[in-house]
């Protein structure tokens, strides 16, 4: 797998309901921060890492993230008359030229490694990456997913992005057992989903972004349902294993959880304090707050 990855996978058809009743009728991957929605940060980080195709797994009621990366022919029109350069080129920039958006219906809602596996007729057998726009990481260098497609390249082998847990936690996040472990990386040797606290094997929980050989749709077709009748993308993975190194890797960034509303208000107010014009507005309104 020693193929740079050209395509990733948005699996974007939940429902949202943590952030009901906005999400009835805005997607949480259109949810803003600051001045941009959720899935921008991840095509922007998808993008950086070399991806050109990008591939939406949606369902039929989320018609709002394709308009927003469709061309807005009357939008761009108003500004081009009305001098405003700079929007123009804000709007006309959310999707470079060479990059093309494909959008793909998944019927039912029979979870992420289904979400995935409906990507296959796009992706094929190569290597490809997946994102999970809910995981907001934020780094100055490097995005998290060109650290891991650099790595998944040098190491011919998948590459699951990991961050240490507290033990309590285990039981809402896939957990991996590695070995070898050095510097950033190990070899992931077993792969857990939402373990118990004591059942764990380690306290290593797999965040939203993963670098994946194209063999794992081959596994994916052939796991059965689980709890709840979901198809689990850490089954699939297990399954690859078998036949293929994948390393956990440890990424340099913070992830922001912004499926959760806290996880959303932190992403704000750090993004916001990082923003060159609402930085100090920002602090000053904090500081006023805090001192109420």
């Amino acid at each position: 797998m020693s193929q740079r990855i050209r395509k990733a996978v948005f699996p974007v058809a939940g429902l949202g309901t943590r952030f009901l009743p906005a999400t009835k009728t805005v997607p949480k991957e259109m949810l803003p921060v600051v001045d941009r929605p959720l899935i921008q940060y991840a095509v922007d980080e998808a993008i950086e890492a070399g991806c050109d195709t990008l591939v939406f797994v949606t369902n039929r009621y989320k018609h709002s993230v394709a308009d927003y990366f469709d061309k807005a022919y009357e939008l761009e029109q108003k500004l081009e008359k009305a001098g405003k350069s700079e929007l123009l080129a804000m709007i006309r920039e959310v999707l470079p030229r060479h990059v093309r958006a494909v959008f793909v219906t998944q019927a039912e809602a029979l979870g992420l490694g289904h979400a995935v596996l409906c990507a296959e007729p796009v992706v094929g057998n190569e290597p490809f990456a997946v994102l999970l726009p809910d995981d907001l990481i934020w780094n100055k260098g490097p995005g998290a997913l060109r650290q891991m497609a650099d790595l998944a390249e040098k190491e011919s082998a998948s590459v699951i992005a990991v961050q240490d847990v507290p033990p309590e936690q285990t039981g809402s996040y896939g957990i991996v057992a590695t070995r070898d472990f050095s510097g950033r990386h190990g070899e992931i040797s077993a792969i857990v989903e939402k373990p118990r606290p004591e059942d764990a094997p380690s306290n290593l929980a797999v965040v939203g972004r993963y670098v994946l050989s194209g063999r794992v749709f081959e596994h994916l077709r052939n796991t059965r349902p689980g709890a709840g009748g979901e198809i689990q993308l850490t089954d699939g993975i297990a399954a690859l294993m078998a036949r293929e190194r994948a390393l956990a890797y440890r990424f340099e960034g913070r992830r922001f959880d912004c499926g959760s509303r806290i996880g959303l208000v932190e992403a704000t107010i750090e993004f916001a304090l990082d923003h060159d014009d609402l930085a100090e507005p920002a602090r000053e309104y904090m500081r006023a707050v805090l001192a109420r």
